[in-house]
């Protein structure tokens, strides 16, 4: 099976208005660049996105809220993009905060073929309200679904031709458990290697995972907040 594909253009060529997707990141490390530009070219609308958080005005997700393709957002962190705020204040955008560890949790438990986890988190606040809570030795928690996305769109550091996929550093936090999780899952990739040339040991996501990959261009990789030592 070729997975191989030419760009971000056509990797997402069949992602169509009111679709759920995935999408890596963390902070703005890992972030799908070149994905997010072609869905952004692409204008597809009224998507239900889940991410970590949802990138900042200009950037990543951002992006996609700007020209108001987003629909919902399912995320944990998103206190750095001042039109996400503004859209959620004016009720254009519907809005599902998830307490990080339950967001990577009803990932991982999609990618396992788990209908549903249990979590204490979110007990005895507005996150549980409509929600079943069973008791297990003594304990209440809350029942969480596992995510059903039709795409998970994820950004490594490397990949070869057969999909397997090796991030760096921060970007190895919510990409591999999406990569998982998605009906077809899009990668791109940095570099882009024969298969055979990366070490078994050190492969994050298998290629059984993954559908679609190509080698992106032009990446920023920014800097969410740069701190420096005073002089």
């Amino acid at each position: 099976m070729n997975k191989i594909v030419s760009s971000a253009d056509e990797a997402i060529r069949d992602i169509e208005d009111g679709m759920t997707l995935m999408l890596g990141g963390f902070g703005l490390c890992g972030l799908p660049e070149n994905c997010i530009a072609a869905l952004v070219k692409k204008g597809v609308k009224e998507l239900t996105c889940i991410s970590n958080n949802a990138g900042v005005d200009d950037f990543g997700i951002g992006l996609m809220l700007k020209q108001r393709q987003v629909k919902k957002m399912i995320s944990s962190y998103v206190g750095e993009n001042a039109e996400f705020e503004r859209q959620l204040l004016s009720g254009e955008l519907d809005v599902e905060l998830i307490p990080q560890g339950t967001l990577a949790t009803r990932c991982m438990a999609a990618g396992y073929g788990m209908p549903a986890i249990f979590t204490p988190a979110g007990i005895g606040t507005e996150v549980a309200i409509g929600k079943e809570v069973r008791n297990f030795n003594g304990k209440d928690y809350l029942m969480e679904l596992a995510f059903d996305a039709d795409f998970a769109i994820v950004k490594a550091w490397k990949g070869d031709t057969l999909g397997n996929l090796v991030y760096k550093s921060t970007a190895r936090n919510f990409n591999p458990v999406m990569a998982m999780a998605g009906k077809i899952t899009i990668a791109e990739v940095e570099e882009l290697v024969p298969a055979g040339q990366l070490d078994p040991d050190q492969i994050h996501t298998p290629g059984i995972y993954v559908h679609r990959i190509f080698r992106g261009v032009n990446y920023e990789k920014r800097i969410e907040h740069r701190t420096v030592r005073s002089r």
